[in-house]
């Protein structure tokens, strides 16, 4: 709890630029039905805001250097795909951008342990998703692309999920943020698929983006603890 404080009071100012992007994009709410440059501009501004501060905070030392660089990746390609995702006909670039995105966080959060309880339970959510999302997908690169996509992400948060694995790291900020964040990336990416592929989720956008920005300010959060855990 004191960790939680400390981490709390000292990155507080870093985080304010990202606060106030994600209420100006809350508060102007650029439609996506309407795309524009100023929307995409609106959309990105949040993740870049979070670039910033895992640079600032994160690169100053060696011991987290190796977890926080995967980590600024992640939201660097992530970043790009939001930019995509602004026009409908660019979904699978930004499919893409994120699946990449995805790698980089594997990659920071690691295989060890390796938690096979975890990744069964993922991978059986994942056959579910991907199952109850194949009827409403048309064209052979979507009904490829989507499953594969769904996997990788179901990996990211298995991987996330695994640093779990003992009462004692629940008390890991870095652990517990990876985590959440790898949770909530899922509920926004689950909201998105069935709203493209089954049926008119209200308030979607709203929901998306609110449970996106969460999981992404979760996973660049932890690095504020990354030289505990950085391999």
């Amino acid at each position: 709890m004191n960790f939680v404080k400390f981490a709390v009071s000292s990155n507080g100012p870093k985080l304010l630029p990202f606060f106030k992007t994600l209420v100006l994009y809350f508060l102007i709410f650029p439609s996506s039905e309407n795309p524009s440059i100023l929307g995409a501009a609106l959309k990105c501004l949040p993740i870049i805001s979070l670039m910033f501060f895992v640079f600032l905070h994160g690169m100053s030392s060696k011991e987290e250097y190796k977890y926080s660089r995967r980590i600024l990746a992640g939201l660097i390609f992530c970043c790009v795909g939001d930019a995509f995702l602004v026009w409908p006909n660019f979904f699978i670039p930004g499919m893409i951008s994120f699946a990449i995105g995805h790698v980089n966080y594997i990659n920071a959060f690691g295989f060890k342990p390796l938690n096979l309880t975890v990744g069964m339970a993922v991978l059986a959510l994942d056959i579910g998703g991907i199952l109850y999302l194949l009827p409403g997908i048309q064209g052979i690169t979507l009904s490829i692309g989507v499953p594969l996509y769904v996997i990788l992400l179901g990996v990211m948060m298995w991987r996330a999920l695994a640093r779990l694995n003992s009462i004692k790291d629940f008390k890991n900020w870095n652990k517990v943020c990876s985590s959440l964040g790898g949770i909530l990336f899922v509920v926004s990416d689950l909201i998105l698929g069935i709203n493209m592929f089954r049926f008119r989720v209200n308030h979607s956008q709203a929901l998306i983006m609110s449970s996106y920005y969460t999981a992404q300010l979760s996973i660049a959060l932890s690095v504020v603890d990354s030289s505990h855990t950085a391999k």
